[in-house]
């Protein structure tokens, strides 16, 4: 009796990447909702190609990122920490004052708290571009602009 021929498991290789560009608006859009969107593109885990150890993910451009909305009071009761390295050097700030002054790093937080703790996160970060407002400087990509559900 002969045994069935079985499919080999495909492996990427690096040299096989292939980037496209993502622009996704994050106007009156859930922070998780919009930070989940764009992990599962800088990861590349939506690909048929997807390798966990290769890093195959896309360039993603965020646009309106002071816009994102928030449920509950985490407007004012999500707070951020940030620490110099310096004894006593912490610092808080609630989400409202970081909205004001950084509004990009609400959502550089939340996506790289999403994105795997790996030597692949700090290169998937840098494919990361967020803009608080609506211009943004890769017109000449051509980024496909992807709906937030």
């Amino acid at each position: 009796m002969s045994t069935p021929k079985t499919t080999k498991t495909y492996s990427q290789k690096p040299t096989e990447v292939t980037r496209r560009w993502i622009l996704i608006d994050a106007t009156d859009a859930p922070l998780g909702r919009v930070s989940t969107q764009i992990a599962k593109y800088l990861i590349g885990k939506y690909k048929t190609t997807y390798t966990p150890h290769i890093d195959g993910g896309d360039y993603v451009v965020v646009i309106n990122a002071k816009d994102t909305v928030v449920t509950g009071d985490k407007e004012t009761g999500k707070v951020y920490y940030r620490h110099s390295g310096f004894p006593g050097g912490i610092k808080d700030a609630t989400l409202k004052e970081v909205r004001e002054k950084f509004p990009e790093r609400i959502i550089e937080n939340a996506v790289k708290g999403m994105l795997p703790k790996n030597k692949l996160a700090p290169e998937r970060m840098k494919r990361l571009k967020i803009y608080a407002g609506p211009e943004h400087n890769h017109a000449a990509q051509t980024p496909e602009k992807v709906e937030v559900k």
